[in-house]
């Protein structure tokens, strides 16, 4: 009967050191965060065991990148419960002068008793300088290999002063458990790789889409450090209409790199459309600007025919008395033309808002000058007219469309990419960056139910940035308090969120702009 009722208490805490073991396994595969994931591993290990200290190394090759050449450790965690020391992380040589080098070189385990008293053969020592420094004292060690399925070492636990001594039953538990964590370092490696790839294929995507746009680079950027500032004051909100706002690690990613992509379809814009400072382009300019000249001719023969005929018509002494009165109509007649000329460039220029009085592009249009088949045609074309009279920035109707286009196109480009779970929600959130709460935004005229928290960030946060960066070839930048106004006023007009608004006044989040957030 005793021996029964001992195999059944060997056998239940058998099964609950399995069951741990697979609580612990599966906590180590979900965690993908290295530094977190690490410390899990530690602490995990650490209970397992019964340790009261213990410490985590990773592998990493040299600095040029050999993965076979000469190795070094980075010591990357310590806990211990009885003494606090500020950590460090350091890297040490994988070589037999440590045992946790000893560990990483052979893939070995090591287990002491005590380790002030190694055997002389031993083919690795103990540091004692930290002791020496905490005031602590080291005696048990289990140093076990962090080893792949595929048999590299990628890491070393090392358990110190377990409560009970490192038995066979308890190295075996820290052999699974080294075992576990290996994999799940290895996922998380592996992850961390990923994304690093990732985040270097968005960042040379937006540099190489803001190059077609060379006036708007650092855009996206900028963007993302806003939003994601003003993100981040939103998941501190603990009271008032956004106190309901909270955003996950993968929410903040998301927000990031859609933010980043939002523009992301611009690559499908016309480049001359996508580039235009002026209401005219550059080739219509010139074309216009030779027409004057033309009509400048024009003038000057229209004006050498007149006086000819008043020679004919009275003689010389007559038109001798009357030349001065030719050449100051003459004069006349170009200076108007000259000032037609500068009101026409003067209308070419964009403005940030609605604004301007086009009626003397009118006059101009009804003058007409002389071509050089003789034929009469009109100084301003209909055309011409019509778009030297936008009265807010420089884009007709059409060559807005165009660019409005760019949101779809960055909807459309982006749904190609497989995305992983946690952040296929990137083109949805991109999409919608121009759409305004009343209804009057593009591409689909969402009104705010339909308009996520996260985009109406970034719709603020775009709308500032247009507004506030550097000169652009059609506008001046405008100083920060007088883009807050213009956000201000499309608060009252419906279109921004004014909660949303009003906490990236309050916060600042406008000092966050050029300031690279963290990357989640």
């Amino acid at each position: 009967m005793a021996t029964d009722q001992a195999d059944d208490i060997t056998l239940a805490a058998l099964t609950s050191q399995l069951e741990e073991l697979n609580r612990v396994g599966a906590a180590l595969a979900a965690e993908r965060d290295t530094p977190t994931l690490l410390a899990l591993i530690l602490t995990k290990a650490r209970e397992i065991t019964s340790s009261d200290a213990g410490s985590l190394y990773i592998v990493e090759p040299e600095a040029d990148g050999d993965v076979e050449g000469p190795r070094r450790l980075r010591f990357m965690i310590a806990q211990n419960d009885s003494v606090d020391v500020p950590f460090e992380e350091v890297l040490i040589d994988v070589s037999d002068r440590s045992i946790a080098g000893y560990v990483a070189q052979t893939g070995e385990t090591v287990m002491l008793e005590d380790a002030y008293a190694i055997p002389e053969n031993a083919p690795y020592s103990f540091n004692r300088s930290f002791d020496l420094h905490a005031g602590y004292r080291t005696r048990s060690v289990l140093a076990k290999p962090l080893r792949t399925p595929k048999g590299h070492v990628i890491g070393v636990l090392q358990l110190i002063n377990g409560r009970t001594n490192y038995s066979a039953q308890v190295d075996a538990l820290a052999t699974s458990l080294a075992a576990q964590a290996a994999v799940a370092l290895e996922n998380s490696q592996l992850w961390g790789d990923i994304r690093q790839l990732f985040e270097g294929f968005v960042r040379a995507s937006v540099v190489a889409i803001e190059a077609r746009d060379p006036a708007t680079s650092g855009h996206s950027f900028r963007v993302a450090n806003l939003t994601i500032a003003l993100a981040e004051a939103a998941d501190r909100v603990d009271s008032g209409p956004l106190a309901a706002v909270r955003f996950t690690r993968e929410d903040m990613r998301t927000i990031r790199y859609a933010s980043l992509l939002h523009d992301f379809g611009k690559v499908g814009v016309r480049e001359d459309v996508l580039v235009k400072a002026k209401k005219l382009y550059p080739a219509q300019l010139d074309l216009l600007r030779a027409r004057f000249r033309q009509a400048k001719q024009s003038r000057e023969i229209d004006s050498m025919r007149r006086r000819l005929d008043y020679v004919l018509a009275h003689g010389r002494d007559a038109y001798e008395a009357s030349a001065a009165g030719f050449e100051t109509q003459l004069q006349k007649d170009v200076a108007e033309l000259d000032g037609h000329l500068a009101a026409i460039e003067q209308a070419n220029e964009p403005t940030v808002l609605a604004d301007g009085s086009f009626e003397r592009l009118h006059a101009i249009a009804v003058q007409a000058y002389t071509d050089v088949d003789g034929l009469s045609r009109p100084l301003l074309s209909d055309e011409e007219v019509r778009i030297l009279s936008l009265r807010k920035g420089s884009l007709s109707d059409d060559e807005r469309t165009q660019i409005e286009s760019h949101v779809l196109l960055s909807y459309r480009f982006l749904s190609q990419i497989p995305w992983t779970r946690e952040i296929r929600r990137i083109p949805a959130l991109a999409v919608g960056h121009h759409e305004k709460l009343n209804g009057t935004g593009y591409p689909h005229k969402l009104s705010a139910p339909d308009i996520p928290v996260q985009t109406r960030m970034m719709t603020i946060a775009d709308i500032f940035d247009a507004l506030a960066a550097a000169d652009r070839p059609y506008k001046k930048a405008v100083p920060i308090a007088r883009a807050l106004d213009i956000l201000r006023d499309a608060v009252a007009d419906g279109e921004l969120d004014a909660d949303l608004f009003q906490l990236f006044v309050d916060a600042r989040a406008f000092d966050r702009w050029t300031v690279e957030p963290y990357p989640y």
